[in-house]
């Protein structure tokens, strides 16, 4: 999975999770959640502003419900 490169530098191959994801039933939060898979196969360092994203869409739509 990980090696060292020249240099001494580690170097890490990122392979896809493959996690699936069942639809809730709620077209708002199926949208959030599909975000998720944007996520297979990037390094962890990349996964923070998807995590923010999905956070935020989720938390729009649990405000969505309040107001209805």
């Amino acid at each position: 999975m990980s090696g060292t490169s020249e240099g001494g530098a580690r170097a890490e191959t990122v392979e896809p999770l493959g996690v699936e994801l069942l639809p809730t039933g709620h077209p708002g939060v199926d949208a959030g959640l599909a975000r998720l898979d944007a996520l297979d196969g990037v390094p962890a360092e990349a996964h923070v502003a998807v995590y923010e994203d999905v956070h935020q869409r989720l938390a729009d739509t649990l405000a969505a419900l309040d107001q209805e």
